[in-house]
């Protein structure tokens, strides 16, 4: 399965953050906690250059907290600056502005040096679409000012917002790469809803899920879907599960398209918990 997805109004969004960029102090780069580098954009580095960054695993709630302490360690070593948050519940959105503060302290304080009033941090958020921008964005603002949705693609327009007195940011359009080269990454995007589902195979993305929920969390698999062993055969598999949860057709027959939907379903919904579906290991295989 190939997936294939950029629409025109995408294209426009890395114009405009590469346009914006000399009015920005810090870039704060959005990715999913339960996969945090298949949900970078490949092209983000090259954007920015060497603006100041900081990493925002969200969605960190839905993630396998072990393995997010992995990922924030990773970072460390790297010398770059992560910090885990759930912008839905408002969690590690204090460090924000602090770790934006701490970063750019140096440039602060030559401006102040030379006689420069004190302002606001003027951020910029970059992230694929769905990584929850909007939703970090209202938290921060404490109102509702960016439009939110649970399906990609929901920002389309730029726009200043202002976070207290000592931040400003600046919202842009999600920007995803025009071809997925490593179709596991487009797999793991397809599964946590990070593209439209109308692009989409379910029953691959369905079997890919499962596969990997069989090798690092095989227990909560079993106990999901009642399975004392889990099949090889992946027509085995769903017929376990589809008999079990009663996904059926007439005649008693399995249905598989139903029971590919509802195991995509029950994944994103947390059904089998905190999952994460990569680790900083995959990264050094590469």
């Amino acid at each position: 399965m190939t997936i294939q997805w950029f629409p025109g109004h995408m294209a426009k969004a890395r114009r405009q953050v590469t346009e914006k960029l000399k009015l920005i102090d810090i870039v704060y780069e959005l990715v999913d906690a339960r996969i945090p580098s298949s949900s970078r954009n490949p092209m983000i580095d090259e954007i920015i250059q060497h603006k100041p960054r900081i990493i925002l695993l969200n969605k960190s709630d839905m993630a396998d907290s072990a393995k997010t302490k992995q990922w924030l360690d990773y970072y460390k070593a790297q010398g770059k600056t992560a910090i885990a948050i759930n912008s839905q519940a408002g969690s590690g959105l204090h460090q924000i502005t602090a770790g934006a503060k701490e970063l750019l302290k140096e440039k602060f304080d030559r401006m102040k040096a030379k006689g420069i009033k004190p302002r606001a941090i003027r951020a910029m958020i970059v992230g694929i679409p769905n990584a929850g921008k909007s939703t970090l964005i209202n938290r921060l603002a404490k109102k509702n000012i960016a439009r939110t949705g649970n399906t990609p693609g929901v920002t389309k327009a730029q726009q200043w917002i202002k976070v207290g007195k000592e931040l400003e940011l600046l919202d842009t359009p999600g920007i995803l790469w025009p071809k997925f080269e490593d179709q596991e990454v487009g797999m793991k995007l397809a599964l946590t809803g990070a593209i439209k589902d109308t692009l989409l195979n379910l029953h691959d993305i369905s079997l890919y899920g499962l596969r990997y929920l069989e090798k690092e969390y095989p227990d909560r698999l079993k106990e999901r879907y009642n399975l004392e062993a889990i099949p090889e055969e992946t027509v085995e598999l769903f017929d376990a599960i589809g008999s079990f949860r009663g996904c059926l057709r007439g005649g008693g027959l399995i249905d598989y398209d139903k029971t590919a939907e509802l195991i995509v379903r029950e994944i994103r919904s947390e059904k089998f918990g905190p999952l994460t579906f990569e680790s900083p290991d995959d990264e050094t295989k590469q």
